[in-house]
């Protein structure tokens, strides 16, 4: 019965977590779903794959329906024995968005406890952790792998803070399991920014270990945790395994190439370039949105009031001869959104928005708390701030890209502030916790300290103000299209957003800090404190989410499930029946065309890098001849009446053909200059160096020489050739070195890559059947492994919980 009672509190922490998930996201109870615009495009690139899983109830572990063809281990590809994934699918049992924003509590409540916050506080702080304004928009749009990863973080950090609490075998387990569901959440940059932070409370714990000279514990704590992670990360080894092999042929591994796109010497062989990594940078003085949500504009797309300047300046437009916009139709258009950002990053949803309170109990926890730890987590989140400012901070950041291992495989550098939004929560949880135990005489200085330090700021920025110009890097071509009196509404709306945000987030710390100081002043009762502080500082953030996610972004369930219409174009394309590729040009970047078609482009942030580099290199020069070899038939043109019409390609070279001769070469930079000329039709590129066996080889075919494709599947192609004489056929197939396998009459024969990115094969004389299968050895691995690894752990938890309860029983009865 007190066991009963006992957990009675956590029980209507995880019952209040339901409701404020289902709540926020009440639409999903009326069956909708949010319109997530990532998702979208995943569902077009994915569509090949699933319509597979579905008809024939295996993966296919390749699509041809983007980028030409290319795995589909970052596609949501299903492995055997993910057994880490049943445990998620159960943790995530609401309608989506809402199961993640449910992740998001359920994990940071976890945390407040290690760190011996009541349930009360525990519950406000793990509801303020998964209002932090980013946490909500990148559910928005459906960025889902990076809020699935970032909300196992906060129960990694429980797990490793308990291991070192020398609660070895309850921690040891709970960090075995929140690491494999951290892993299996398939997003690793999150996870490696996650890492950063492990290190900081990595060297607090070894610092404070060797500092006490207890050097027994801190090696059983690191052991413990050693254990933890390998068998963690054995459960998930045929995604990490296909992941690691994947990365090397996507746009995230290193270019063979010495030369760029125009001809200039290449100057690094980094994956990506610097400005592609330090793109979406952090403004230096844009962090001060951490605290203020709309200090620089908000967002480019930010809902403007009926009183905004760019109301009036609407008002002043006319739409025909001696009529204007009516008030009513410029109040529309300013709430329809509005380009107010006037930060250092390209696009922004919304601000990255932690919380007024939040920020106002994270400064009284540096004066009321006693634990180090703090500053460990400060030290965390004054460093991912750093860091998030990406080249305006060039001498971190550089030192980072050219010296810290898989640091330069990521970009959005500002989506690191993920750290920070996870320590600041901490942090003021730690303060209220803290705040709370002081004797009544000691509470009156830091709680007016830290008022002082967050007032005196609000107050240091409204000084500040004049400071700054309020122009955009987007204001030029505003001024070009809108003329200069939008930009100066837009400028004045933007200051008004400034003066307000700081005039709100000042009120928001100012009532918190009062309702702290009634109950000193013995006013109100603790609770009474407590919810009043953890109300407010829901609210702020609530009110400030609602702005950029809210109903209006739910759907009809069939709109997300099918989210694109099938266009004439598209209804003309599909006529045909033959195996083809489509190359829209409007829509290269996107993932509607794989939804119906064999596209070459797609939407991805780890293209096939060889795919990449020939739109790069030749297709953006108007070398026609790679639409050709890539067996492109149909290209989508969009005409004046900006409609879309499919334009056939009768040069087309069809499934596969034989060549005359090899254009033999010695590296990739040969193997890309000889497509500049290539006749891909007569001839065929081949690095000699690395497919010897045609070196010095002739080849002939004779006039009535074939091959046609008989059956397809993504994963199964089948052909019949025909030639009186040894050939040297071309596929317009993508090469890919692991996983391929070619026969000949049952008869496996080595790929050659031929074209700078297709297959090859020597085809004897005569009739022949040839096949192509893709058979991944690292799935078979990575599966033996992950089968190997989740039985260990299984053996793990029912023995750790075993002797765990055991030496519960022992300790009772020594107290007895």
């Amino acid at each position: 019965m007190k066991q009963l009672q006992k957990f009675f509190p956590h029980a209507l922490a995880i019952l209040g977590f339901v409701l404020v998930s289902t709540l926020y996201f009440f639409p999903v109870l009326q069956g909708k779903q949010i319109f997530q615009s990532d998702i979208a495009q995943y569902t077009g690139m994915a569509k090949e794959q699933n319509d597979f899983r579905a008809i024939h109830h295996e993966e296919p572990y390749w699509t041809n329906s983007a980028f030409g063809g290319m795995p589909t281990y970052q596609l949501g590809a299903k492995y055997p024995h993910d057994y880490v994934g049943a445990i998620d699918d159960v943790l995530r049992f609401l309608p989506r968005p809402a199961d993640y924003l449910f992740l998001y509590f359920l994990s940071f409540y976890v945390l407040m406890l290690v760190l011996k916050a009541d349930p009360l506080k525990a519950f406000f702080g793990a509801v303020a952790f998964g209002f932090s304004t980013y946490l909500i928009i990148i559910l928005g749009v459906g960025h889902n792998a990076k809020a699935h990863a970032i909300a196992y973080m906060p129960m990694v950090v429980a797990g490793f803070i308990m291991v070192f609490q020398r609660k070895y075998i309850l921690g040891g387990l709970l960090t075995m399991l929140a690491v494999a569901l951290e892993v299996n959440a398939n997003h690793f940059q999150m996870t490696f920014y996650l890492l950063i932070l492990l290190l900081i409370l990595s060297g607090y714990f070894i610092y404070e270990g060797i500092k006490s000279k207890e050097y027994k514990p801190l090696l059983i704590s690191i052991g413990t945790l050693i254990v933890a992670g390998v068998v963690a990360i054995g459960a998930n080894a045929t995604n990490l395994l296909a992941t690691v092999e994947y990365a090397k042929y996507s746009t995230r591994g290193t270019s063979d190439l010495s030369f760029n796109p125009d001809g200039s010497k290449k100057t690094t062989d980094m994956a990506m370039t610097y400005d592609y990594i330090t793109e979406y940078s952090y403004g230096i003085a844009e962090s001060f949105n951490l605290i203020a949500p709309r200090l620089f504009g908000g967002s480019n797309n930010e809902s403007l009031s009926e009183d905004s300047k760019i109301v009036d300046f609407l008002q002043q437009q006319q739409v025909g001869e001696g009529q204007y916009i009516s008030k009513e139709q410029a109040i529309e258009y300013a709430k329809g959104g509005m380009p107010t950002y006037w930060g250092d990053q390209p696009i922004v949803s919304a601000p990255a928005y932690i919380g007024a309170v939040v920020f106002f109990l994270a400064v009284l926890a540096l004066f009321v708390d006693q634990r180090k730890i703090k500053y460990a987590f400060l030290g965390g989140a004054i460093l991912t701030l750093f860091l998030s400012w990406g080249k305006n901070f060039p001498a971190l950041t550089d030192f980072c890209i050219d010296h810290i291992p898989m640091y330069n495989k990521f970009r959005a550098v500002s989506s690191i502030q993920v750290i920070l939004e996870l320590c600041f929560p901490v942090l003021a949880i730690m303060g209220l916790q803290s705040f709370f135990k002081l004797e009544k005489e000691k509470q009156l200085k830091p709680l007016l300290q830290s008022g002082a330090v967050g007032l005196g700021l609000i107050i240091l920025l409204f000084l500040s103000k004049s400071m700054f110009s309020f122009a955009g890097a987007s204001d030029s071509t505003l001024l070009q299209t809108y003329g200069p009196s939008f930009v100066d509404a837009i400028k004045a709306d933007r200051k008004t957003m400034y003066s307000a945000d700081l005039l709100r987030s000042g009120f928001f710390i100012l009532i918190a800090a009062g309702a702290l100081w009634l109950f000193v002043k013995n006013r109100i009762a603790q609770n009474t404190a407590i919810i009043l502080v953890g109300l407010f500082m829901v609210a702020d953030l609530f009110f400030v989410d609602k702005n950029y996610v809210s109903n209006k972004d739910f759907v009809n369930g069939h709109d997300v499930e099918y989210p694109f219409e099938e266009t004439p174009a598209d209804a003309e394309i599909l006529k045909d029946p033959t195996n083809y590729r489509v190359f829209d040009i409007d829509g290269l970047m996107q993932g509607r065309t794989s939804y119906f078609h064999k596209a070459i482009g797609g939407y991805s942030a780890v293209k096939p890098q060889r795919m990449q580099q020939l739109f790069d290199y030749q297709i953006a020069k108007n070398n026609l001849e790679m639409l050709n070899m890539l067996n492109v038939k149909y290209v989508i043109q969009t005409d004046k009446e900006g409609k879309q019409r499919p334009v056939i390609n009768p040069d087309a070279n069809g499934n596969a053909w034989f060549v005359n001769q090899v254009l033999p070469v010695t590296n990739s930079d040969g193997e890309m200059k000889a497509l500049d000329k290539l006749n891909s039709k007569k001839a065929a590129v081949i690095n000699i160096n690395e497919f010897s066996e045609v070196k010095n080889k002739a080849f002939a075919k004779d006039s009535s020489a074939t091959i046609t494709l008989d059956s397809y599947l993504p994963n199964h192609l089948k052909y019949t050739s025909t030639n009186s004489k040894e050939g040297l056929a071309v596929f317009s197939e993508m090469y890919y070195e692991k996983g391929w396998k070619a026969l000949i009459d049952g008869k496996e024969t080595p790929i050659m890559r031929a074209d700078y990115a297709l297959r090859a094969i020597l085809v004897p004389a005569g009739k022949h059947t040839i096949e192509f299968r893709f058979e991944p050895q690292v799935v078979k691995t990575g599966s033996t492994i992950t089968l190997v690894s989740s039985i260990g752990m299984l053996l793990l938890l029912v023995g750790g919980l075993y002797f765990e309860k055991k030496n519960s029983e022992k300790k009772i009865d020594k107290r007895k």
